[in-house]
């Protein structure tokens, strides 16, 4: 389970990731994100932690479908949020195939965007 602290729960902090984020896309899933920004519902001068939040439409498929989406997409995300610089905000928006894919192939998904986004990749 992702900790309570690396949860981005505010509509405003989800739209700011996606409208001015980066984004990188696979065929499960897109990945938004907004590196570095400043938190400002967060007291005191510390680096605010790395939050991710998760969309995964009715298009993915029942409540039961896109509920086993999300949980392993946050399983997935609590081991790969400290790879983010302090303050990121992330949306992983999962895709219509998302709710036929394994575990694995999310997996690769994710990690293969992310590895985009953070290593620099062109478009």
């Amino acid at each position: 389970m992702l900790p309570t602290e690396n949860r981005l729960r505010r509509r405003e902090d989800f739209a700011t990731a996606v409208r001015r984020g980066r984004r990188a896309g696979r065929p499960a899933l897109v990945v938004h994100l907004r590196s570095g920004a400043t938190d400002p519902h967060a007291p005191g001068e510390s680096a605010p932690p790395t939050r991710a939040g998760f969309v995964v439409s009715k298009a993915v498929g029942g409540a039961v479908v896109r509920n086993k989406v999300k949980r392993r997409l946050r399983h997935l995300m609590r081991d790969r949020v400290d790879r983010f610089p302090p303050g990121s905000l992330v949306v992983v928006r999962a895709l219509p195939p998302a709710g036929d894919a394994d575990h694995a192939q999310l997996a690769r998904d994710l990690d293969a965007a992310l590895e985009r986004l953070l290593g620099g990749g062109a478009r």
